[in-house]
């Protein structure tokens, strides 16, 4: 019968014999208030992430339906209460900056509490302000400093040590540090010079002015690099301006460069003055980490741990290709460096998920022990090696599953607890729980049962965590538990009452097999909230193909993801489908296309919409549109260029499209090392621009012209072989955007819905409809 209906629909009202549909200003005003802006202001007891205070107690902020409330937890009395009283801070605020302060929309998202609990420090109208929460009087920073002999501000772009007494910042390639009980500050390194200097935070798609290091637990040592960038190629990016054009350029290693950034490793003492620098005895290392595409995540110094007594510092170093993993450990005092254990991979190695952002890998001296993360049988695992010999002791967990984040580790008790995905049986295998097992893998505890996505926050302690938790379609719950499990205080309860009043409603989560026919995908579905049961919709992938990351995000409630309900509304269903080749599930899983950043899980994309079809007659499969930005806009041209049979409009965005223009550590993790032959070269293969010729439906590519992360020429590629293959096909430009396309983003979002709307839907949109209006 649905065969009938679709034959008939078809044959009776073929798109390009009719007159085309009018959309009008309202449905795009009406879609538009699907948006997150707008939603988030529906959703009330939404709690942000908890701040630990050193007595044990916590703070955090929760949306109400005026503005934002801040509440202080206190574990041990089993209490919540208003952090402050924010009236009569608003008061204060307000007489001493001059400007009206409304009490549930304070101008601060966070702030600093002395020990005492009696004042604390904002930010408001670009100032510091030091507030007296007993008398609720305020004052600049600087003015109660003289008052209190308080320390001095840390320069920008610092690093604090733990003590509170140096931060570290880089002047002219030089490591510094100012002494905040002073504001002197001091040289640590006296021989940095461009393309050389300490601590650089640049790994070519993306640079910080923050120093890269880790300060040592008693504040008197960092470890941290020389960065060698002396011989790497640049990348160049010109201004669009009146007058002459501006150059930026800066190093940006290439997969097919030789030379890539190198960094050399050094301890420096900070004390005694005058400073030490201990440079590690052995070669300098190449730019890699086992948990990113950088050696940094902020200014943290990535796979790099202290030995709590500061003797030490252990380290792993890894190969440009990612196959090889040694974890070393080095005498802070003298440089000398010994090999611990190592790792090897046939594809590649990661010492968790990039997800996480960071290593699951532990050196315990205390015991001479290493805790170790590897999916060498498959699945994400902790291991327990000897630090003194490196030999394997034991295999702590085990089975179908992966531990997702070790975050603490109860050296007394022998204790491990950790986050993990996929353990339990006929839940979303994206779930995280949060679990507890002994360090020789016995009595491993679920502490967190509900069937949801479970984010953690654990006191310093490990007494107590806070756990919120919700999934796509239901809203977040926070409760205080002990580290047994057991509930202590519920904290929120989100309220969406005001969302649904409106007509929203929740994705559909789907589950549909993978191009093998046998494995699962998930996925989530967006339908207009008005659905037409005798109307025919067409269907819009949504695309980011991994190999980290992917295309549904995360698995936590949210009113709004990105635009799809919005573009849902105009008469389009919706899916995106985390395909084979990304992460969270089994190693075999993630590394399905390694080799082959061609493949961009479009085979499975294609399965998964097939099947939906089939299943709710309401899709029409034979209008296929797919969109996506970076990895998703390499991956939609890619889909029109290799699929342009079932592909019919594609929106590319910001597209790496030949990763032999991006950067080095992306292409050499996920497709090897370039390795040419007879003229050629195994990247050819994932280049979208050599298959451009293939194009059939409607194409529209954009692009940054500042683009630092991944560089516009990876578009001008393609928009040059479509130009050679006499293609029509339509490109927008933004001349002043980064990769994100920043204030364009709202204009890039209107552009997206038209040529939906005209292309695949095979109506007219309102004229030159502007977003953000509302």
């Amino acid at each position: 019968m649905r065969r009938v209906i679709l034959a008939v629909l078809t044959a009776a009202a073929p798109a390009a014999a009719q007159q085309p549909r009018q959309l009008t200003e309202a449905d795009y005003a009406r879609a538009e208030r699907f948006l997150g802006v707008h939603t988030a202001r529906l959703v009330t007891g939404v709690p942000g992430p908890p701040t630990w205070l050193e007595d044990g107690r916590f703070w955090y902020r929760t949306t109400t339906a005026s503005g934002v409330e801040f509440i202080m937890v206190d574990p041990a009395r089993r209490t919540r209460a208003a952090a402050f009283d924010q009236t009569r801070l608003a008061s204060a605020l307000t007489s001493a900056t001059g400007n009206r302060v409304d009490p549930a929309r304070l101008p601060f998202q966070s702030f600093d509490l002395s020990k005492d609990g009696r004042r604390m420090i904002v930010t408001a109208n670009g100032r510091r302000w030091t507030c007296d929460v007993a008398q609720y009087r305020c004052a600049p920073e600087a003015e109660s400093m003289e008052r209190e002999r308080a320390t001095y501000p840390a320069p920008p772009n610092s690093v604090t040590s733990p003590d509170g007494k140096y931060a570290a910042h880089i002047r002219d390639f030089d490591l510094w540090v100012r002494d905040l009980t002073t504001g002197q500050d001091r040289a640590l390194t006296t021989d940095g010079v461009e393309d050389f200097g300490y601590a650089t935070n640049n790994a070519g798609w993306i640079r910080s002015d923050l120093p890269v290091l880790l300060w040592s637990p008693d504040s008197r040592r960092i470890a941290t690099f020389q960065h060698d960038a002396r011989g790497v190629g640049e990348m160049y990016l010109v201004s669009t301006n009146v007058g002459a054009p501006r150059l930026e350029a800066w190093r940006y290693p290439l997969p097919q460069d030789s030379v890539i950034f190198r960094i050399h490793r050094v301890v420096i003492e900070v004390e005694p003055v005058p400073a030490r620098v201990v440079r590690l005895a052995m070669p300098p290392d190449q730019h890699r980490s086992t948990i990113s595409d950088h050696v940094a995540e902020g200014s943290r110094f990535l796979d790099v741990q202290w030995y709590p007594d500061a003797s030490h510092v252990a380290f792993v170093s890894s190969s440009r290709d990612h196959k090889y993993a040694v974890l070393r450990v080095a005498n802070a005092s003298t440089g000398e460096v010994r090999d611990v254990l190592e790792e090897r991979s046939p594809t590649q190695f990661q010492s968790g998920f990039a997800g996480v952002g960071l290593p699951n890998w532990r050196v315990l001296p205390t015991s001479n022990e290493v805790l170790w993360w590897s999916q060498r049988d498959d699945w994400g695992h902790l291991y327990l090696y000897d630090l003194g010999s490196g030999t394997l002791k034991r295999q702590i967990t085990s089975g179908p599953w992966n531990v997702a984040e070790l975050m603490h580790v109860d050296e007394k008790e022998r204790a491990l607890y950790f986050t993990a995905v996929g353990r339990e049986t006929g839940r979303d295998p994206y779930f995280q729980h949060f679990y507890r097992v002994r360090m020789d893998g016995r009595e491993l505890t679920l502490l967190t049962p509900e069937n949801s996505n479970h984010n953690i926050s654990l006191s310093p302690d490990a007494e107590y965590f806070v756990d919120t938790y919700s999934t796509p379609t239901t809203p977040p719950v926070r409760v205080l538990r002990r580290s047994s499990g057991r509930t202590v205080l519920a904290l929120e309860k989100t309220d969406i009452s005001r969302l649904l009043a409106t007509g929203w409603k929740a994705p559909i989560p789907v589950v549909v097999k993978a191009r093998d026919g046998r494995t699962d995908l998930y996925g989530l579905m967006f339908t207009p909230s008005r659905m037409d049961s005798t109307r025919s919709y067409p269907i819009v992938n949504y695309i980011y193909p991994g190999p980290w990351g992917a295309s549904v995000g995360t698995r936590n409630f949210s009113p709004s993801r990105l635009d799809h309900q919005a573009l849902a509304e105009l008469g389009f269903v919706v899916v995106t489908i985390d395909g084979m080749g990304t992460e969270w599930r089994s190693k075999s899983f993630h590394d399905f296309y390694y080799g082959n950043l061609g493949d961009n899980t479009l085979p499975d994309q294609i399965a998964g919409m097939r099947q939906l079809a089939s299943r709710y007659p309401g899709i029409d499969i034979s209008r296929a549109g797919i969109w996506g930005h970076s990895g998703g806009g390499f991956a939609t041209a890619a889909a029109m260029f290799r699929y342009p049979d079932f592909f019919k409009v594609g929106i590319a965005e910001s597209g790496n499209h030949d990763n032999r223009n991006y950067e080095d550590d992306w292409g050499e993790r996920f497709h090897g090392l370039l390795a040419r032959k007879e003229g050629a070269d195994n990247y050819e293969s994932q280049a979208n621009q050599l298959l451009a010729r293939n194009l059939r439906g409607k194409l529209l590519l954009a692009h940054g012209a500042m683009d630092d992360n991944v560089p516009p020429y990876n578009t001008y590629l393609v928009v040059d072989a479509l130009i050679k293959a006499n293609k029509d096909f339509d490109l927008i430009v933004f001349p002043h955007q980064r990769h994100g396309f920043g204030t364009d983003t709202n204009y890039m979002m209107r552009r997206r819905w038209d040529y939906f709307v005209r292309h695949l839907m095979h109506a007219e949109p309102p004229t030159e409809y502007q977003i953000g209006r509302q």
